[in-house]
């Protein structure tokens, strides 16, 4: 890590300290155990998946969006960008400290994002936030931007954030047409396949400039309207 870094806080997190740092006006980085999470000089991805994730929903006058983690804003702040002023954004944070830096020193890079009037920050999992929409009122888009993508993990281990469990009830947490976009450090056949298994129609996407990260867009398919018959080709005469 840079020595031009100046610390601005230090808390405590499962995985150990987690630090807000900054070096000039509008350079930060937030760090856990002394490994850089993100940084306000590359955030390209964070954007990708906000604008992708909501692209196939921005029309809708009403739009309800999930963002599964808050980091620096960026992410948000482009889902605004792309949404009407009728939207509304819920996002899942789990650290109350990067909501307060968000809202304090982190504000410059978005312009306020957190306090847009069609914001809400919940404190807890995202995942949690999903089994709610799935028995509940669905939302139209779902952003997950952790820093953690989805990952192959040892046989026999399940993946609370990307598996196929939480996979099938993102799918219910959806409206028909609804979106579910993925930040993931590489591609990975595995989860693709989840996805696919779980209903969704499923897009890789590599965002150009920047590390070549990848974004995974899946939808949900429209539902048929009822009474719709199917075409039946007529026999020849």
């Amino acid at each position: 890590m840079p020595r031009a870094y100046t610390l601005l806080e230090r808390v405590e997190s499962a995985e150990g300290p987690l630090e807000l740092r900054q070096s000039g006006e509008q350079n930060f980085i937030i760090t856990v155990a002394g490994r850089v999470l993100m940084s306000s000089m590359l955030h390209r991805s964070e954007v990708a998946v906000a604008e992708l994730g909501v692209a196939p929903i921005r029309t809708r006058k009403d739009a309800r969006v999930l963002i599964g983690g808050l980091g620096l804003g960026y992410t948000l702040r482009a889902a605004l960008d792309a949404l009407p002023r009728t939207a509304r954004v819920v996002v899942a944070e789990l650290n109350p400290a990067v909501e307060r830096w968000c809202r304090g020193p982190l504000s410059v890079l978005t312009q306020g994002a957190v306090d847009d009037r069609r914001v809400e920050v919940v404190l807890g999992d995202v995942t949690e936030r999903i089994a709610e929409a799935a028995s509940g009122r669905p939302y139209d888009a779902i952003v997950v931007d952790l820093y953690v993508g989805p990952e192959n993990l040892a046989r026999g281990r399940a993946d609370p954030l990307y598996g196929s469990a939480i996979l099938a009830q993102t799918f219910a947490a959806l409206t028909p047409g609804g979106a579910y976009a993925v930040w993931s450090e590489e591609p990975n056949a595995r989860f693709e396949e989840r996805l696919r298994k779980a209903g969704f129609r499923v897009e890789l996407v590599r965002p150009r400039g920047g590390p070549r990260h990848a974004v995974y867009v899946a939808s949900k398919p429209e539902e048929k309207k009822r009474g719709a018959k199917s075409k039946v080709p007529s026999r020849a005469r």
